[in-house]
């Protein structure tokens, strides 16, 4: 299959099609806009519906809908619009519902910079809309792999029941690579036979698509089953890379683009004499946390170092994994500042430098 170069908000937008997704409601804002205005384009040709909504908070409501009547689905924005959806995606993770989200991380906090982050690392993985509810999140590192987990983000959604987000940030959104759309590996989905129709099920009840539990009672017991059901994803759906463990001095944890900067700093630094690894996370929330146990255990391995666009919260999690193990180091930038190799290097060196 021939590659075609796009740009990564298109190559999103190409990539739920390719996954049979018919309905988009969304409103547009920068870095993310190119989806929505490619998806305007593209979803009428093939006999699929681009809406775009009053508001964020409508659009997200339009996707309860679609999702609830058993469409395919998706809506995408960046930071300050994903803030504004909060509220439906708990009610759709409430309900049982599988859509993909698509949020396209600008700097904040408040309207910030239209340039690339990864603040909401919190807001995805953490909950951000209220109730204990989960999202399963995917951060891919190339358009090849945003293509790759878009589709599959789609299955993964409907196998559970529960929605997806796809957290890019404003360089996945804007480069420009060659990508290629391959079918993702088959999956036995289960039928939706919850869906409203407008009819009757078969034994004559009819369908309803509900997060409203009056008693206290019913409502924690919707609790753990949901719970039971991120069991079960957190068993089957970690993903996460490796690169250069083995034999590390420190390991460095990264995801999305800030993982290629990590490993342009680590081959300057093996030039240097210095064997550093990297652990990439792939799906944000369920967390590799076993991997980071592992990668703790290894004799070699003196300190982490925890790499992100943002003020520190992934390295929350490294932590975990680590669970004391090893010493823990944060080191960011933030409001849309991408970090440099070099700069990595020399945080590298002075960690070095300072642990025994």
């Amino acid at each position: 299959m021939a590659k075609v170069l796009m740009k990564g908000n298109e190559a999103i937008g190409a990539a739920a099609i390719k996954a049979e997704c018919r309905y988009y409601f969304g409103y547009p804002i920068t870095p993310s806009s190119e989806l929505p205005e490619y998806l305007s384009r593209e979803l009428p040709k093939v006999d699929g519906v681009f809406l775009q909504a009053e508001s964020e908070t409508a659009a997200i409501n339009m996707l309860y809908g679609a999702a609830g009547a058993g469409a395919r689905a998706m809506t995408g924005s960046s930071s300050p619009g994903i803030s504004l959806k909060q509220e439906g995606i708990s009610y759709i993770a409430g309900a049982e519902l599988p859509c993909v989200i698509v949020n396209i991380v600008r700097g904040g906090p408040g309207l910030g910079s239209i340039q690339p982050s990864q603040a909401d690392y919190f807001q995805a993985t953490k909950g951000g809309g209220h109730g204990d509810y989960r999202m399963v999140v995917l951060a891919p590192d190339s358009i090849q792999e945003t293509v790759d987990l878009v589709i599959e983000g789609f299955d993964i959604a409907d196998q559970y029941r529960n929605p997806v987000m796809i957290l890019g940030d404003g360089v996945i959104g804007q480069m420009m690579e060659p990508v290629e759309f391959k079918d993702p590996p088959k999956r036995d989905l289960p039928p939706k036979d919850w869906a409203t129709t407008g009819t009757k099920d078969s034994n004559g009840r009819k369908r309803v698509i509900n997060s409203l539990y009056i008693e206290a009672e019913a409502c924690e017991q919707m609790n753990l089953k949901l719970q039971a059901k991120y069991r079960e994803i957190q068993k089957n759906e970690i993903k996460f890379e490796t690169f250069g463990t083995e034999g590390a001095e420190i390991i460095l944890s990264a995801y999305g683009i800030t993982s290629r900067v990590t490993k342009n700093a680590i081959k300057i630094l093996e030039k240097e004499g210095i064997k550093a690894g990297m652990v990439r996370p792939i799906t944000l929330w369920p967390f590799p946390y076993k991997e980071f146990e592992k990668a703790a255990e290894i004799d070699s391995v003196k300190a982490f170092l925890s790499i992100e666009m943002s003020m520190g919260q992934m390295v929350e999690d490294v932590r975990l994994g680590v669970n004391g193990k090893k010493p823990v180091y944060f080191y960011g930038r933030a409001g849309g500042v991408v970090p440099e190799p070099l700069e990595i290097v020399e945080e590298v060196k002075k960690i070095l430098g300072g642990v025994k």
